[in-house]
């Protein structure tokens, strides 16, 4: 639903490739989870060789696709693969304008916006293991390791 939901919002049209935020699914482990651009502590994604890519008001990363020259720089500098080309248009959550249309649309209510208050997340260790990692490859990294981390802090709670 929340794939179908950004991607309507942002093209008008549903389909999964279109969609902002991606949810993976790692059948083996039971493990599935949304990667979505964490607007991390070290913006490894600006370091755009012609400044196409600028932060918005609310944390979010902006692609300008005038400017943009489609070399693959932010697609690959993201360790968690939250950025994604498609049809010659980069995909990347830009928070609908602070207004998540994938946390509205959420009937499970899995997934939540809280707006940057505090400092961001640091995905320096994920940068460490994406190396040579495809996208979809840096994607279930991401959700493995994110499962793994909640899995401990649910069992501690309910123990």
């Amino acid at each position: 639903m929340c794939e179908t939901s950004c991607s309507f919002f942002r093209s008008g049209q549903t389909s999964r490739l279109r969609s902002r935020i991606k949810v993976v699914n790692i059948y083996e482990t039971g493990i599935d989870g949304p990667v979505v651009c964490q607007q991390c502590k070290e913006r490894f994604c600006m370091d755009c060789p012609v400044n196409a890519m600028s932060i918005g008001e609310n944390g979010q990363i902006i692609i300008s696709h005038t400017i943009c020259i489609h070399c693959n720089k932010c697609m690959n500098s993201c360790p968690i693969g939250a950025i994604e080309l498609y049809e010659d248009v980069y995909y990347v959550c830009d928070l609908c304008g602070g207004s998540p249309k994938c946390v509205e649309n959420c009937s499970e209510e899995a997934i939540t916006y809280i707006a940057l208050e505090s400092e961001s997340v640091s995905l320096a260790d994920f940068k460490k293991e994406s190396k040579r990692k495809n996208v979809s490859e840096k994607q279930a990294n991401f959700i493995m390791q994110s499962g793994k981390s909640l899995r401990k802090k649910w069992r501690k709670e309910n123990a």
